[in-house]
């Protein structure tokens, strides 16, 4: 692999993944139309440790209080909502790890080699994240999470293992749905992502010490790494901001037209 690869590759992974128009879509497609190779687990790796410094950077505030909220919410009979808050992270990030323990990898061998079923999910959950944003009533605040909220948005969160329907996007139409005002719903769908983006991360990293690093990955990776973080974090301050004063109308109908070229481009034989 060589650097422009590992850039290309950081940067639509750094992108997609925090803006809700799925990052296992295009990190599967945009190879495939270019007739890249497979990156393989060493740089799986460097993308999703990318993402994970992205996200901790700019929720390091917040990761620190949620840590100290969290212990002082343990030791206390009746914890408010702020200190009931990190558990409920901890509780809504359980359904995702256990279908991904379970479902990872035959998700992986189905959709890998199945366009059509990317791009169907493309459309079908950009359309479902529009309808979420239009009828949601948008009245509560991330404080106002229940532990049902944060177990359904996270039981939600675990369709994120299907290629083309974006962790972030399932996230956020979720917490919509359950009455999450809109720039609250992006954030707490950040903060819900952090434990599954680090266990992601980390699992790959021991499956990477059992096989080691290919001869050459190492520079490929660290420009991965970097490109990744640099613009996961423009990614989510761009959307935190944007969700401040506009829908998420844009991201559905990016996510309709790419989802309706790539069936149109499997009708004409140009995609398999």
């Amino acid at each position: 692999m060589n650097f422009f690869h590992a850039a290309l590759l950081g940067l639509i992974q750094g992108t997609t993944e925090v803006l809700p128009i799925s990052s296992s879509a295009h990190l599967i497609l945009v190879p495939r139309l270019l007739g890249w190779a497979e990156s393989g687990i060493t740089f799986d790796v460097a993308l999703h440790f990318g993402t994970f410094v992205a996200l901790f950077t700019y929720f390091r505030r917040d990761v620190v209080s949620l840590v100290q909220d969290g212990l002082s919410g343990f030791f206390q009979d009746d914890p408010g909502r702020t200190l009931r808050l990190p558990w409920l992270l901890v509780a809504g990030s359980v359904p995702a790890a256990v279908a991904g323990k379970l479902f990872e990898e035959p998700i992986e061998q189905i959709f890998r080699d199945s366009p059509l079923l990317i791009a169907l999910l493309l459309v079908l959950f950009g359309l479902g994240l529009g309808l979420a944003d239009r009828y949601g009533r948008q009245h509560r605040g991330v404080h106002n999470v229940t532990l049902n909220m944060a177990l359904i948005i996270g039981s939600f969160q675990a369709l994120a293992l299907l290629p083309g329907v974006s962790r972030s996007g399932i996230t956020i139409t979720a917490a919509l749905l359950v009455g999450l005002a809109r720039p609250e719903a992006a954030r707490f769908s950040f903060l819900l992502s952090l434990p599954i983006v680090f266990g992601a991360a980390l699992l790959k990293g021991l499956q990477l010490l059992k096989t080691g690093i290919e001869p050459g990955m190492l520079l490929p990776m660290l420009v991965g790494i970097s490109v990744a973080a640099i613009s996961g974090y423009a990614s989510v301050a761009f959307l935190l901001r944007f969700v401040q004063t506009n829908t998420v109308w844009p991201f559905v109908w990016y996510r309709l037209a790419a989802g309706g070229l790539l069936l149109a481009g499997i009708s004409a034989g140009l995609l398999r």
